[in-house]
């Protein structure tokens, strides 16, 4: 039975990820402006831009220059890009993995804070710890991105000079400066991430902790914190899954605004830049690559719900 879902789950995914294609194919491609003159400049003749359009299959009915695209796609060749004429991938990679490192810097800041504070305004429901954490949650969910950064870069960076203003990762000469360079907007992330996984981890954990079975296990003398780590919080991460498969799609998609903030080189960055230059294939590799992050992510949650949850295993 389990199976079987994980399976339809894969299946959907596969299907959503080919219609997620086709539209930002077709996105990529009606956006105004002629992509000739754009490249080949103002005084470009006309047979050179005709030449262009032809090299670049520009002549052909959109419906057929997808299936080229996805051909290309499926062998592993995004094309060039048209403002440099390099390989994508070689454009994509550096950026892509320099997200990769701000995601996964932030997660591991997410991780631990979001179970932390939730666990403890959960235990304290309604005192001291409970109503601060609910405060500060409040603050960061009224805030945005570039807010926080801001004051973080101004308190840490200008008054304290604890980190540097810019995280500019590529002049990096070591593991330790790329993370003292990278700690804001991982921070950045993290609060955003956070102030609403805390508030819904804390109502579902106060949730678990009022069942029968957990205030069972606290009446047969087992220690509170004990019943809580192995057996409330367990069970109340279920629901916060989809909320952290969010996350993690924001960490690797959504970073735009965050990584424009702190000046760092990643796929935020590298899709504004292929916009404004209106390089087609740069915005569709890069488009497709978010897209098919936020499926896997959203596809993981989903199995993790399962495999956590006996009554969708079992039903």
């Amino acid at each position: 039975m389990i199976i079987r879902t994980i399976l339809s789950r894969l299946i959907l995914a596969f299907f959503t990820l080919v219609a997620v294609s086709i539209l930002i194919f077709w996105a990529a491609e009606i956006l105004p402006g002629d992509i000739a003159a754009r490249v080949l400049g103002r005084e470009a003749t006309e047979t050179a831009k005709s030449l262009f359009r032809e090299q670049l299959n520009l002549d052909l009915p959109i419906s057929q220059r997808y299936l080229i695209w996805l051909g290309g796609v499926l062998h592993g060749d995004f094309g060039k890009a048209l403002s440099s004429q390099r390989q994508i991938s070689t454009v994509v990679l550096p950026r892509m993995r320099n997200t990769f490192f701000l995601a996964a810097y932030a997660f591991l800041l997410y991780v631990p804070v979001t179970v932390i504070l939730s666990t403890l305004a959960a235990i304290q429901r309604e005192r001291f710890w409970d109503n601060s954490v609910s405060v500060l949650t409040l603050i960061g969910l009224a805030l945005p991105e570039f807010v926080i950064g801001t004051v973080l870069i101004y308190v840490f960076a200008v008054n304290l000079h604890l980190f540097p203003v810019l995280s500019t990762v590529q002049t990096a000469q070591t593991f330790a400066e790329k993370v003292w360079m990278t700690t804001l907007p991982a921070v950045t992330l993290m609060i955003v991430m956070s102030v609403y996984s805390i508030r819904m981890l804390r109502d579902s954990l106060i949730e678990v902790l009022d069942s029968d079975y957990v205030r069972m296990a606290i009446l047969k003398g087992l220690p509170r914190w004990r019943v809580v780590i192995s057996h409330a919080l367990p069970n109340s991460l279920v629901p916060a899954l989809n909320t952290m498969a969010l996350n993690l799609a924001y960490l690797i998609g959504g970073v735009v605004i965050v990584e424009q903030v702190f000046v760092y080189p990643g796929l935020g960055s590298l899709l504004i830049e292929a916009v404004f230059l209106r390089d087609a294939p740069v915005i569709e590799a890069v488009a497709l690559l978010v897209s098919a992050l936020y499926i896997l992510a959203n596809l993981f949650a989903d199995v993790m719900g399962i495999m956590l949850n006996p009554r969708l295993r079992t039903g």
